[in-house]
């Protein structure tokens, strides 16, 4: 599904991302996990190609993405959720929902409505169709930009830190809606996440260091080592 290849990626000179190899498979949901300031963030962007690889490969679903822009690695399947979950405030729930749809190919739309599986996952959102996005909680802003990049049909769903400044009941809401998600439509998922609860979830997990990958394993697997020095709890 995805592969990156020896990913290098600078700010300027600064060399941020240091011959990243990262894979991940359909239907499979894999974990990154650091602390503050690794690249996490960075890699995501760079996925999503709002940042340019200096060297190395991204490849998913058999694309080279190395000159694929940002709205084109939409229309190929990637959603994104970014860090602040970035939702218009000023625009209703309907209207930011509808919003996802331009990651759809205009000849594959159809009528503009939002699917019932939107409203299975986070029920909520049925009830503040016609409330701001700037007017709902942290926790429902996050709900809302997750439909959102579902809206979009992905293959592949960037995740960067969905439980930050969430309460722990919807944190929950949000794991379950996660795997409900991969179990129904097969759709892998990259997640940049501290909730050592969330991250369990995962199949697979990569720990980042300094810009590159320092170990990886299954979650399963996961050693209180690797806990106590990549996770902030």
């Amino acid at each position: 599904m995805l592969n990156l290849s020896n990913l290098n990626v600078y700010y300027g000179e600064s060399h941020i991302l240091r011959g990243v190899d990262l894979n991940i498979n359909s239907g499979e949901m894999v974990c990154l996990i650091g602390r503050n300031g690794v690249g996490k963030t960075t890699l995501l962007k760079t996925i999503m190609g709002l940042l340019k690889s200096r060297t190395g490969m991204i490849n998913f679903k058999d694309n080279n993405l190395d000159k694929v822009t940002t709205d084109k690695r939409a229309k190929l399947g990637i959603g994104y959720v970014p860090q602040g979950r970035e939702i218009i405030p000023r625009l209703t729930v309907r209207e930011n929902l509808l919003l996802g749809l331009e990651a759809i190919p205009k000849n594959q739309r159809g009528d503009k409505n939002i699917s019932t599986e939107i409203f299975e996952l986070f029920p909520v959102l049925k009830t503040m169709l016609n409330r701001m996005g700037g007017d709902l909680s942290g926790g429902q802003q996050q709900q809302l930009a997750i439909a959102r990049a579902l809206m979009g049909k992905p293959k592949l769903l960037l995740l960067d830190e969905p439980t930050e400044g969430i309460q722990p009941s919807i944190i929950l809401e949000i794991e379950a809606a996660v795997k409900k998600i991969i179990a129904e439509t097969g759709i892998s998922v990259l997640l940049v996440e501290q909730h050592l609860h969330f991250v369990r979830q995962a199949d697979r997990y990569y720990a980042m260091q300094k810009g590159g990958i320092v170990a990886s394993g299954k979650t399963s697997q996961l050693s209180q080592r690797v806990i106590q020095e990549f996770l902030a709890v």
